[in-house]
């Protein structure tokens, strides 16, 4: 357990190092002039090239690459993540503010997306070849070539344009105090994106809940059981259900880091102020800090998802805890 423990932390310590070295790479070989994206085209016109100068020495933006990067990791190790140069405020803040948001809209779309995943899989393998089964395999083909951010426009102009029912964007009424955001009005706001985000998300898990389905109906203990007289749903109800949890476990843990990158473009296209849609402000402002920040941090949620699918799998079926235990 020990070692499986270190070797799992060794792991996360390598992956946080790899994502922030190649998050910084790509800001410093990336064409944008952070000093230029936070001023703006005017402003920046007319200043003298001594307060250009002035100003990238402030903001660090003149350091070269190794030397930005080893001092923003001096910093990292200590808890301090930098200052956003699009917010300026310091990094953890940013995060720690916009993370409520991302993690209530990817967890409701999370349980949603597998909830229904894995009823319409087990539907769909119980009435194989038939008109459901169908409906459901074309349901689900339809949604895999879909991109959520073409869905979360339409959804976004039938309900909130043309019904209005939901609101046109943003996670709070606009004008309103945030003490005065009630649960309800926060509620309203995240139900659309979360809708659309959980939507794109039931095509993995129920197609493949499916096959297994398929799988766990043909296999010898079933016929044993329907030929001692038990109905199907009986069969799959007391009999199935572990078969079959343990691969839907796998792919709703596996899909977070879908998820979250689905979050990036749903969170832009509802306006809802996230993680995602600070990343692509970080990025298109050339904001190295935030940007590493964030992706250290959806770097983690990824991580910790397949770790507790891992230690899931053991809860499931204690013969895979076993191997897991000897391989560590």
């Amino acid at each position: 357990m020990a070692r499986f423990c270190l070797t799992n932390l060794a792991k996360f310590a390598l992956l946080l190092l790899a994502v922030s070295l190649v998050t910084f790479a790509l800001v410093s070989l990336s064409p944008v002039d952070p000093v230029q994206a936070n001023l703006g085209q005017a402003a920046y016109a007319g200043l003298s090239d001594a307060k250009r100068a002035q100003l990238e020495a402030y903001w660090g933006t003149s350091v070269p690459f190794p030397e930005r990067y080893a001092n923003w990791l001096a910093a990292a190790v200590q808890g301090d993540l930098g200052v956003s140069l699009r917010y300026n405020a310091p990094v953890a803040q940013v995060i720690a503010t916009r993370a409520a948001n991302s993690l209530a809209l990817m967890a409701c779309a999370w349980v949603a997306s597998g909830v229904l995943g894995f009823a319409l899989g087990i539907t769909a393998g119980i009435c194989r070849g038939r008109l459901v089964d169908r409906i459901v395999k074309g349901y689900c083909y339809l949604l895999a070539s879909t991109p959520v951010f073409w869905l979360g426009l339409v959804l976004l102009i039938v309900f909130s344009v043309e019904l209005g029912w939901f609101p046109l964007g943003f996670s709070v009424p606009v004008g309103t105090a945030s003490a005065d955001v009630t649960f309800a009005d926060a509620l309203h706001h995240l139900a659309l994106p979360a809708i659309t985000l959980s939507i794109t998300g039931v095509a993995n898990i129920a197609l493949h809940t499916r096959e297994k389905t398929i799988d766990v109906l043909e296999s010898d203990y079933v016929r044993f059981a329907k030929a001692r007289g038990d109905s199907t749903a009986s069969i799959v109800w007391h009999h199935g259900l572990r078969n079959l949890a343990l691969p839907a476990l796998t792919l709703q843990f596996a899909s977070i880091s879908e998820l979250f990158g689905g979050s990036v473009l749903v969170e832009e296209v509802f306006s809802y102020p996230g993680l995602g849609q600070a990343a692509v402000t970080a990025g298109l402002g050339g904001d190295a800090a935030l940007l590493a920040g964030i992706a250290v941090a959806s770097a983690a949620l990824v991580f910790g998802g397949n770790l507790i699918a891992n230690v899931l799998y053991g809860v499931v079926d204690p013969r895979m805890r076993k191997g897991a235990l000897q391989d560590a």
